[in-house]
């Protein structure tokens, strides 16, 4: 299966962050997203990345150039028609991303496979939502794309084995280091990572510290390169708790329960860096 054309669906933080990924390893790339302001805001991240790389000598100019070449946008989900290979990454929303899968399966040419990267929702019930499940898979990124390394690679029920092995394979070719994990809630990297968000959480709520203080525990006490917070406040606290709650709905295990200080902020709006305010501020 020879792949040329990548689409991405989403043109936020994760989807701009792919598409930079997918061109860099030469990939033509069609990033999509609803309002033609969003994937104008998702290319402009690009382009700040890439003059960042080169003004770090990482790049010339010239590559920049071409990277941005590649990256061709769209407000329309027909144009993904022309892509050999898909993966969806808009906002952590069930009903959206099955929506989206329902439309692709009927836009996209038979064969070609449609990976999510969702960081939570069971990918048998995405892939259900199509005609094609055997083709449909998780591919987790991590955030910032262009940095980290790792992509979780997540079997549905139905994918087959030749699905796992492109979506594998193409991982490698945008130098990452994929990581194979089954279909449980939260995969692996979330159900470690967000109960532990959670808990930090827990204890900002009951009053054990302030968020400054539990950053610095785990950061210097168990070499955490960033603390839960700051991270949770990266994430953004919306997608942290809708995480949680799929945890909580999927296991009925009140481990995995959401603090509801975590709630509590989100309902307020302060959702993180990208709001502005959430553990810290960030509106300076």
């Amino acid at each position: 299966m020879e792949i040329k054309t990548f689409g991405v669906i989403g043109a936020g933080q994760m989807g701009n962050g792919i598409a930079q990924v997918a061109a860099a390893s030469g990939l033509n790339v069609i990033m999509n997203d609803i309002k033609e302001e969003f994937v104008d805001k998702g290319l402009q991240a690009i382009t700040k990345n890439l003059e960042r790389s080169v003004a770090k000598e990482k790049i010339s100019a010239d590559e920049k150039d071409k990277i941005l070449s590649r990256v061709k946008t769209s407000i329309d989900l027909k144009d993904m028609k022309s892509a050999d290979f898909v993966v969806e990454a808009a906002t952590e929303n069930e009903p959206v991303k099955l929506k989206i899968f329902r439309d692709l399966d009927e836009i996209c040419v038979p064969g070609v496979i449609l990976s999510t990267n969702t960081s939570s929702i069971p990918i048998g019930r995405i892939a259900a939502n199509t005609s094609r499940p055997e083709l449909v898979i998780g591919m987790h990124f991590m955030n910032p794309v262009p940095v980290m390394k790792l992509v979780e690679v997540i079997r549905g029920i139905a994918t087959s084995d030749e699905t796992f092995k492109v979506t594998w394979e193409l991982s490698k070719k945008f130098g990452k280091t994929p990581a194979e994990a089954n279909d449980f809630p939260g995969f692996i990297a979330n159900r470690i990572l967000m109960p532990m968000i959670n808990e930090a959480v827990f204890c900002v709520y009951q009053s054990v510290g302030k968020p400054e203080d539990i950053d610095t525990v785990m950061k210097l006490g168990m070499n955490h390169p960033m603390g839960p917070l700051a991270l949770a406040d990266l994430i953004g606290l919306d997608t942290c708790l809708a995480i949680m709650e799929t945890l909580y709905d999927g296991f009925k295990d009140s481990k995995y329960r959401p603090c509801p200080l975590l709630r509590k902020y989100v309902e307020a709006g302060w959702l993180g860096r990208k709001s502005g305010r959430g553990f810290y501020s960030y509106e300076s």
